[in-house]
């Protein structure tokens, strides 16, 4: 790159903000007609997309990539799968941009509602996962947003055959290039220059580790959608179904151990915990999890299970590691979440209706489930399509990030000839 890297970002932020303002006036179907494209263009492109994601995954194994990164990393063929289904349920979504609601008569005559708008500019910054590439064009695109996108050095590869693929989509639809633009650096400055610039961007939505999400949030010169750890917990209550809290447990740790929705901490009422915990920790111990409890879990499980300390229970693992606790009521359990966790995704087994209810209302997370793995939080499986992120602000959005969490409100007016007296 022969510019400067703040020559290089402004050309981008002004390109983005141009195109922002064609994408708000396209039309639903140029819109999908662009997803759908790039879709058949990912299929065609699956040889080219495994190449690029091979020449990254070489790269971070001789750097000594941690294997959760790798694992975020690695483009399968279901990957790929996953991100071309991901752009046919963004594009068979209802499109949000345009809808009036909440229209109403005031005593003046006029009436008064309001018109559901894109945010504009979004960058969005992420670490390892190309498909989060997919996930975040496909989204901004659809809610009529242009985006500017910074992914990883690790990926670099792999996101610029997976933008060439966008790009495709794009022109097939008559849409500017710069509704997606993937940046082509991997300057870190370009991260710096990116967060500072709110004459272009509206909103910047980080995805990636604690520090890259803390930096981002310190930093930013604009608004930012983020969420700094996924502290996520499963509660069996002493109400609970043991054949479904083993297998909730299960599921919750080991279907996946790197995302941010996989539990760290699991609690279980001490009443149960005779039932359901040996009978855990042998599927635990058959797959390679280590155990931390506390010491009634020890007594009860034997000297396999590791002394947790204090951090455990604050500890985001991302690895097959999980703390375990015995409470003695709901209260206790409630306690604990809302004072270790993340405010991330938190559930509850239990047959109870009435402690369902109380951990739905007292638990204060993004994400509240009641007989349900926490794997479930994701915007694919909350039927969004696919997510920006997940959000564990209160303002704005909260909780998987989709359509219309990239998007604002006006207020609309509609009178006829009325004038205030």
């Amino acid at each position: 790159m022969t510019e400067s890297v703040p020559v290089y970002m402004n050309r981008l932020g002004r390109a983005a903000r141009e195109a922002s303002r064609q994408l708000a006036r396209a039309s639903t179907a140029q819109k999908n007609r662009a997803l759908l494209a790039a879709a058949a263009a990912l299929d065609a492109a699956r040889a080219e997309l495994a190449v690029a994601n091979q020449r990254d995954l070489d790269a971070g194994r001789a750097s000594g990539l941690a294997p959760a990164m790798l694992d975020r990393l690695a483009l399968t063929p279901n990957g790929i799968d996953g991100m071309i289904e991901g752009l046919r349920q963004v594009a068979a979504l209802p499109d949000p941009i345009g809808e009036i609601r909440d229209m109403r008569y005031l005593p003046s005559g006029i009436q008064v509602g309001k018109m559901r708008v894109p945010l504009g500019v979004i960058g969005i910054i992420y670490e390892s996962r190309p498909n989060v590439t997919i996930d975040a064009a496909s989204l901004c695109l659809k809610s009529g947003n242009a985006t500017i996108l910074r992914g990883g050095s690790e990926a670099i590869h792999s996101n610029q055959a997976i933008a060439r693929c966008i790009q495709a989509g794009l022109a097939e639809a008559g849409l500017p290039a710069a509704a997606v633009q993937v940046v082509e650096t991997t300057d870190r400055d370009a991260v710096g220059a990116l967060i500072s610039m709110p004459e272009y961007v509206d909103v910047i939505v980080p995805r990636g580790g604690k520090g890259l999400i803390e930096r981002i949030s310190r930093d930013a010169r604009v608004p930012v959608i983020k969420h700094l750890d996924g502290v996520c917990h499963v509660y069996i209550d002493v109400a609970a179904d043991p054949d479904k809290a083993i297998r909730i447990a299960d599921n919750a740790k080991t279907q996946r151990y790197s995302p941010c929705n996989a539990m760290e901490t699991l609690l279980v009422h001490a009443d149960i915990a005779p039932r359901v915990l040996p009978p855990l920790a042998a599927i635990y111990h058959e797959k390679g999890v280590e155990l931390r409890g506390c010491p009634r879990t020890r007594e009860l499980l034997g000297d396999d299970v590791l002394a947790a300390s204090e951090d455990d229970w604050r500890a985001e693992y991302n690895a097959p590691i999980l703390a375990i606790r015995l409470v003695d009521s709901l209260d206790q359990a409630i306690e604990h979440i809302n004072t270790y966790g993340s405010q991330h995704t938190d559930a509850i087994v239990t047959e109870h209706f009435s402690d369902a209810r109380r951990f739905l209302t007292e638990v204060d997370s993004s994400s509240v489930m009641v007989n349900a793995s926490t794997r479930f939080a994701d915007g694919f499986e909350y039927g969004l399509g696919a997510e920006i992120g997940i959000s564990t602000d209160k303002l704005h959005a909260r909780g998987p990030v989709g359509l219309d969490g990239l998007t604002s409100e006006k207020y609309v007016v509609f009178g006829d000839g009325h004038v205030r007296t």
